[in-house]
């Protein structure tokens, strides 16, 4: 893993990105000597947070049409809501 500073960085970003991607190892950019940006590698497939629920799920209901009547939304509309 490659350490450097964010000035070094600024300058040599493109570059760095190039490296870590080619040889496919992070980077740390320090401040002050503290961590604060790690580049990674980015993978030609999706990361694992995408889809991960996946197939999990079903519909059990009809999900296109109102909850409610038209009746029973009339009957809402003429209670006047307000903040407690």
């Amino acid at each position: 893993m490659k350490t450097m500073a964010a000035g070094p960085f600024k300058t040599k970003c493109l570059a760095v990105i190039e490296e870590v991607q080619a040889k496919q190892e992070t980077a740390v950019i320090t401040k002050r000597g503290k961590p604060v940006a790690k580049p990674v590698p980015a993978s030609a497939g999706t990361d694992e947070i995408y889809n991960f629920m996946k197939g999990k799920g079903s519909v059990t209901a009809d999900v296109v049409s109102p909850v409610i009547s038209a009746e029973e939304w009339g009957e809402l509309k003429r209670f006047r809501w307000t903040r407690t």
